[in-house]
């Protein structure tokens, strides 16, 4: 019900964006975020846009990572620049829609020279 997309292989200091679309059968959304897994470390909080707009990103990517959204596509976005290797994890989108949560399967991002 969510497929996320945009992970891949880049060199420090590079860029990528992560997409994640909700099909059709999730719709009034709310909030919308991405969060990440590294091995051997807790899933942790990238960053959130709620139903009104308003962000919060973890301490660790701000300043580098853009949160969006577009709620005609029932999408969110997550623009990533300055990546660093500490930021190579899996990536998962979140959405709550209606008080129930689902989760994307996870991206691989590896930033790696």
């Amino acid at each position: 019900q969510l497929q996320a997309s945009g992970g891949g292989l880049v060199q420090p200091g590079g860029s990528l964006r992560l997409s994640c679309a909700a099909s059709g059968s999730i719709f009034r959304i709310d909030y919308m975020g991405w969060y990440r897994q590294a091995p051997g470390k807790q899933r942790e909080l990238v960053a959130s846009v709620a139903g009104g707009g308003s962000t919060n990103y973890g301490d660790s990517v701000k300043g580098r990572f853009t949160i969006s959204r577009d709620n005609t596509k029932n999408a969110v976005y997550l623009q990533m620049n300055s990546l660093k290797p500490e930021d190579t994890a899996v990536y998962y989108c979140n959405v709550v829609s209606m008080l129930r949560g689902y989760w994307g399967q996870g991206t691989q991002v590896t930033v790696s020279s």
